[in-house]
């Protein structure tokens, strides 16, 4: 059974969520909303936030190994409209993990992703990061963008290991990922 994040929020109006991201965070977001809308899907899934993340935010692109990976990452995300992510078209993304709310246009995994972010900024006083949110997507070990990661080679474990340490910057103090594996 998947868990709630530690330190989230114990209660995010839809509202909030949007009024907590930063500018950079909220173009990102729209962007996903749209290549969601693209690709003919009713909801916001944690690809569609990956796939916005690795194209906007520098810092993102720069917590994985090389650049190879980014670019396997990347290729991937772009080839999920011309087959490889069809098989989730027009299906809702739920990997088990328990949001606290619930908001419209948004898959229970990408809303439970966003939440843990939010609650590892409140952690530390400062507004979300893409790198928290790359951390949230990370540590649900059963959502697209994970499955994306892994077809792209990147240890998504190592991933939120590393977005964990103390020394990565803006996360501190994350732990274990949230969400246990179901396999």
């Amino acid at each position: 059974m998947h868990s709630s994040p530690p330190g989230a929020p114990r209660t995010t109006a839809p509202a909030d969520i949007d009024a907590r991201l930063t500018a950079e965070l909220s173009s990102v977001v729209a962007g996903a909303r749209r290549r969601a809308l693209r690709d003919g899907d009713r909801q916001l899934d944690t690809a569609h936030l990956l796939h916005s993340l690795m194209e906007s935010d520098p810092a993102v692109r720069a917590a994985f190994d090389d650049g190879p990976q980014v670019a396997r990452v990347l290729g991937y995300l772009v080839q999920r409209s011309i087959g490889y992510g069809l098989r989730w078209q027009g299906s809702v993304e739920d990997s088990g993990a328990v949001p606290l709310a619930s908001q419209p246009g948004w898959s229970p995994s990408t809303l439970a992703a966003v939440e843990y972010a939010l609650g590892l900024a409140d952690g530390r006083g400062e507004r979300v990061t893409g790198r928290d949110v790359l951390a949230g997507l990370a540590a649900d070990r059963d959502c697209r963008a994970v499955q994306v990661l892994r077809h792209a080679g990147v240890d998504t474990p190592t991933l939120a290991e590393r977005l964990a340490e103390p020394g990565s910057g803006t996360l501190r103090g994350l732990g274990e990922p949230a969400w246990p594996s179901s396999a």
